[in-house]
């Protein structure tokens, strides 16, 4: 395991939402969650699970209008403490990938910490809202996270009746695929992933 703290603090506060993430890739799953948006909550509790990555975001947001400003902005933020927490990304795997099923549902996520902020995300989802989250928003999020960690993400939901169970194989396989690209790789110890020297 890698001896440097990969640790992030970010607030992020606009005219729309207050935003404070902290994070530790190297955690062991725990989670402390406060947006507002319960199936958002369970969401994110899933990336720090299945990513061992401890997790804290407390967020208000003008939900008075709709849960859009709140998951797009968590998504920036927790993009910028990835990125913060990653640093140059010596040693790491850098690519991770994971399929995840439950029950009927299939999802496929697969990610590279290229330097190169893009999304891709195939997913019909069966229902427009889960509670009282919509689930357009899993395409905000990610993007925004993509932004701002600076990686390609490749998102397919494979199969799936239940849209609930459609989002979280997405939030769960994501989760995964972080933890994966994140491993330090013994084999390539203090060496950056990539042929150009940088990323």
């Amino acid at each position: 395991m890698t001896t440097i703290a990969r640790t992030a603090d970010v607030a992020r506060d606009t005219a729309e939402t207050r935003i404070r993430v902290r994070l530790n890739l190297d955690g062991s799953g725990q989670a402390k969650l406060a947006t507002g948006i319960g199936f958002f909550d369970h969401m994110l509790d899933q990336i720090a699970r299945h990513g061992l990555i401890d997790l804290d975001v407390q967020c208000q947001g003008d939900l008075h209008i709709d849960g859009h400003h709140t998951v797009e902005d968590v998504g920036i933020a927790i993009g910028q403490a990835v990125r913060q927490a990653v640093g140059d990304k010596r040693g790491i795997t850098r690519y991770g990938h994971s399929y995840v099923p439950l029950d009927e549902a299939l999802s496929r996520v697969v990610v590279d910490f290229s330097g190169r902020p893009g999304l891709v995300l195939e997913a019909r989802f069966t229902s427009a809202m889960i509670g009282g989250f919509d689930t357009q928003l899993v395409h905000e999020f990610f993007q925004g996270f993509v932004n701002h960690a600076l990686v390609t993400l490749h998102v397919d939901n494979l199969k799936g009746v239940n849209a609930h169970h459609q989002v979280e194989t997405i939030f769960k396989a994501f989760g995964r695929a972080l933890r994966m690209a994140l491993t330090p790789d013994p084999r390539a110890a203090g060496q950056i992933p990539s042929t150009k020297g940088t990323l």
